[in-house]
């Protein structure tokens, strides 16, 4: 860490009452070039902050601990996955659910396809994944029609049958190819997906168990985290992995969305959070701020801040540039 380099003094973001799990920021919305933010917590209750981290809204519904919450790009709808069995489709202007979807386990991940929006649920998806090692595809048009599946090549339960060994750690749409889906399963395997035939196109084995997959904002790169590594995937698959071994095992990992020279990860074994640089795995910067575990971390789409979401029921945010006027760190006048 730069010495020279001002102390990052992170914004604490309040209100959950158990670990938060996953964060997601929104694309940057071409209105007015701000975003939105969206916390999954064990305590049941997502909650939609704006870019400055102020509280917007609770959604409140669901029965059990809420492990993956989605915006869709305009943020007009959200999804969420949970532990009471069921995912659900929320309008994020009025905090009311709109769809409620039933599985037969715990719903680990989830992914708005990237038509999603409130103008119009014509050609709007919902892909889920969970402990029932299953892939389902919901049309949003006709939520009460029965879903489609995907299955893996070789599964010997044929249409309903399984897509991975393991559970479902988590589900991306591709942002440029609409047609294309990735899934990680526990068991240490990524997974694309033509989603035109519901059928497995590729596959690429991880030598440990895959914990977290996040896509980075603008496209074209996934970030996984498989035991005390990242590994950085293509998702058009044009360039071979890069894995990055670290000192601590991550739960989660951000690829900045512009530079791209660095990222940032979370670890179970600590309440650091971590910036690592890409090309050299060299600590850039490293801060304490939590009370617990971080089991999330985010960076914004203008890159301009990151979140973390920690075991200690907080979200705190930091500046990528210390000391600069930005969102609720405006310097005076």
């Amino acid at each position: 860490m730069n010495p020279n380099q001002p102390r990052s003094v992170p914004l604490v973001c309040s209100g959950h009452q158990r670990p938060v799990v996953h964060l997601h920021f929104s694309p940057l919305l071409q209105s007015d070039e701000t975003y939105m933010l969206i916390s999954s917590c064990k305590d049941g209750q997502p909650m939609l902050r704006d870019w400055t981290g102020d509280w917007v809204g609770t959604f409140l519904g669901h029965k059990g601990a809420v492990w993956q919450s989605k915006l869709s790009a305009d943020t007009s709808r959200a999804a969420t996955g949970s532990a009471d069995f069921s995912a659900k489709i929320w309008d994020t202007f009025t905090g009311a659910p709109l769809h409620t979807f039933a599985h037969n386990h715990i719903v680990r991940t989830v992914a708005l396809s990237p038509t999603t929006s409130s103008s119009s649920s014509s050609g709007a998806y919902l892909l889920t994944g969970g402990q029932e090692k299953k892939l389902r595809i919901f049309d949003l048009a006709r939520p009460e029609s029965d879903p489609l599946y995907l299955v893996g090549k070789g599964d010997p339960e044929g249409e309903k049958g399984k897509a991975h060994d393991g559970t479902v750690r988590s589900v991306v749409w591709d942002t440029q190819d609409g047609n294309v889906a990735v899934s990680a399963g526990e068991e240490g395997v990524v997974r694309w997906w033509d989603l035109r035939t519901l059928t497995q196109t590729a596959e690429l084995k991880l030598p440990d168990p895959v914990s977290s997959m996040e896509l980075a904002h603008g496209g074209g790169t996934l970030g996984v985290t498989s035991g005390k590594s990242v590994v950085f995937l293509d998702i058009a698959r044009h360039d071979p992995p890069l894995s990055v071994a670290l000192p601590h095992p991550p739960t989660s990992v951000s690829l900045h969305p512009f530079l791209r020279d660095r990222f940032i990860a979370g670890s179970t074994n600590d309440p650091w959070v971590r910036v690592y640089d890409l090309d050299t795995a060299t600590e850039r910067e490293c801060y304490k701020g939590h009370h617990g575990p971080v089991h999330s971390v985010s960076y914004s789409p203008d890159g301009e801040m990151y979140a973390s979401g920690s075991e200690d029921g907080t979200i705190r945010l930091w500046q990528t540039h210390p000391g600069e006027s930005y969102g609720l760190w405006q310097g005076p006048a």
